[in-house]
């Protein structure tokens, strides 16, 4: 009996400590997130908000895809998640277009990575309407409706809501990262802790961490 004992309290004692360990730390003000100021408001919902600010010509935000893409498959079930294509002058561009017409006829899942690979790997230049276009269709989209969906008033609206979105966030670099509508991190405001160390697969593997620390205080906190 006492051995039995002994061992339930043992066993006890390292879920404890396992469970401990595994627990997140809570998110730091300035090394984790900086916060936005005023708030923007928030869709309702028991899930957390998370908006990716970011743009296809981005080498940071093309470096940042796959982990932050990963990482949002895993926490879909907290969170709400959208992307803003932002301008690189505050003027509406061909990548813009391009990404909401995939948006709308529902190809992000399916092209958003191709596109990528396509500008960075590839060295496809997308500056054009025509340029966005060609790349539709060697993406193996039809022509003729990505044409439709690319020229359309919703496509316009939404690439005009970016550039709105840019100034009321606040957003002056990308990848930018926005949770709940005042938790503001990046690649470059957690990398900071990096030091000498940084790279940027260090400073998205950190990232990762730091926003689900984020998305867990506010998760817990509505629930």
């Amino acid at each position: 009996m006492r051995i039995f004992r002994f061992l339930l309290a043992a066993l006890t004692a390292l879920c404890f400590a396992t469970s401990s360990q595994a627990a997140p730390a809570a998110p730091v003000l300035g090394q984790d997130y900086t916060l936005l100021s005023p708030a923007q408001p928030t869709e309702p919902g028991k899930k957390v908000e998370v908006i990716e600010f970011f743009a296809y010509y981005c080498p940071h935000c093309n470096a940042l895809d796959p982990d932050l893409s990963a990482w949002v498959r895993m926490r879909a079930d907290k969170i709400s998640f959208k992307r803003v294509h932002v301008s690189a002058n505050g003027e509406p561009m061909a990548q813009q277009r391009l990404y909401y017409a995939i948006e709308a006829m529902g190809k992000t899942e399916e092209l958003h990575s191709r596109i990528f690979h396509a500008m960075h790997v590839e060295h496809v230049r997308v500056n054009t309407d025509e340029d966005a276009i060609e790349l539709a269709v060697k993406l193996g989209l039809d022509k003729a409706k990505f044409t439709s969906f690319y020229n359309s008033f919703a496509v316009q609206t939404k690439v005009q809501r970016a550039i709105q979105m840019m100034q009321s966030y606040q957003i002056s670099s990308w990848p930018n990262i926005v949770v709940d509508g005042k938790f503001v991190t990046s690649p470059s405001i957690v990398g900071a802790r990096l030091g000498s160390s940084y790279t940027e697969a260090a400073a998205g593997a950190q990232l990762m961490k730091s926003l689900d620390a984020i998305v867990d205080q506010q998760y817990n906190s509505r629930h």
